[in-house]
């Protein structure tokens, strides 16, 4: 993987449960997990009509140099731009690159 290609810094996010001391409340934010350089390659962009309203849907390739426990469960944030892991590939199986398939949260 050439380190040109990697010039998005992204923070990966993970969601954690807590409880609030003083109120006994579970909540569950999201917490950084990891911060790397990575590449954005837009896949797809659509958007349809739904409840009489506009909704944007865009899919893309995140690509990022292997990280041990990345998972679907997590998140990908990017300035203000917020990425649901869809699944998470290890091009074969060889530890050196992950891609992420991600859907953008609008």
């Amino acid at each position: 993987m050439r380190a040109g290609k990697l010039r998005h810094k992204i923070i990966i996010q993970d969601y954690t449960e807590s409880q609030d001391r003083s109120y006994g409340e579970v909540t569950k934010p999201w917490s950084d997990y990891e911060t790397v350089w990575a590449s954005i390659e837009p896949i797809r962009g659509r958007e349809f009509w739904e409840s009489q309203q506009i909704n944007a849907e865009v899919t893309a390739k995140i690509t990022i140099r292997h990280l041990y426990g990345i998972n679907t469960k997590m998140r990908v944030k990017y300035g203000s731009r917020i990425f649901k892991i869809i699944s998470v590939i290890n091009p074969e199986e060889r530890n050196v690159e992950l891609q992420l398939m991600v859907k953008e949260e609008v």
